[in-house]
């Protein structure tokens, strides 16, 4: 039996003043091309997923969060082909900076209850639920 490596992954809601929530699309080249999901990325070797998630934010949308407006939420675990993903998403109600998509081909601020207009890999899909239950 050969066992898959688990890959840990931080992912962020963020939720505008209205209730909306951000999410981003995939870029063409990248696995999962064109399908919406939540900001964040790898937690890197020796960085907490907060840390990554800082770093994550500002590399893909131009904005500044500080660690205290983090809020662990809810994780996902899904078995893909090749590994398995451990994500934690927090929710986000503040940060500085002005929303831009640097590494995505588009955002979206999205109630919960439309999330199922965008197609989502299936680790994210599943959290959505958990959103619509809060916001």
């Amino acid at each position: 039996m050969s066992e898959k490596p688990t890959v840990l992954v931080a992912a962020a809601a963020l939720v505008d003043a209205d209730g909306r929530v951000l999410i981003c699309q995939r870029p063409e080249g990248k696995q999962l091309a064109g399908l919406w999901e939540f900001p964040g990325g790898k937690v890197e070797a020796g960085e907490t997923p907060e840390a990554c998630l800082i770093r994550e934010l500002e590399e893909e949308l131009g904005i500044q969060v500080a660690k205290a407006c983090l809020a662990p939420f809810v994780f996902a675990s899904h078995e893909y082909e090749s590994f398995h993903l451990l994500m934690p998403l927090y929710l986000c109600r503040r940060w500085e900076g002005k929303v831009t998509a640097l590494e995505h081909k588009a955002l979206a601020w999205v109630k919960p209850n439309r999330m199922d207009d965008y197609p989502m890999p299936p680790a994210d899909a599943p959290l959505v639920a958990w959103l619509r239950d809060l916001l």
